[in-house]
């Protein structure tokens, strides 16, 4: 039986192992914000910029505190009930203006329009690519 690995693979299989589960939870997060009506969207890929804290941002808004936490909840029963793997931290349920499900590589943020627009993570993170998804 034949092998066959690339340079990456072989240099750096943690790397590709963190990217693919990276890309697992991504898509389950975006399908459980999508399922809740979540609105606007979008990832930031913040891995080539030093000074981040994550190496993805995912980004979304709700029409109302009730639907924040919503999407909140379901985020985590969805991560929690797929891929076996709990947040690490969650914050903002009291207000629910914001709403941060942390997963240390991953975060998202859940926020009412007034809110995103006031702290305007898009503009804070600027030289990050950002992918915007279908709400």
């Amino acid at each position: 039986m034949l092998i066959l690995t690339t340079k990456a693979t072989q240099e750096t299989p943690g790397k590709v192992t963190r990217l693919a589960k990276n890309a697992k939870l991504i898509k389950t997060i975006i399908g459980a914000i999508q399922a809740k009506k979540g609105s606007n969207i979008l990832s930031l890929d913040l891995r080539n910029i030093p000074e981040a804290v994550a190496d993805f941002f995912i980004i979304c808004e709700a029409d109302s505190t009730t639907q924040v936490k919503a999407i909140g909840d379901f985020i985590e029963k969805e991560v929690k009930e797929n891929l076996g793997e709990s947040a690490f931290h969650a914050e903002g349920k009291g207000s629910l203006n914001w709403v941060l499900v942390d997963y240390v590589n991953v975060v998202a943020h859940i926020m009412l329009p007034e809110a995103r627009r006031l702290y305007s993570l898009e503009e804070l993170w600027c030289d990050a690519p950002e992918h915007k998804y279908e709400s």
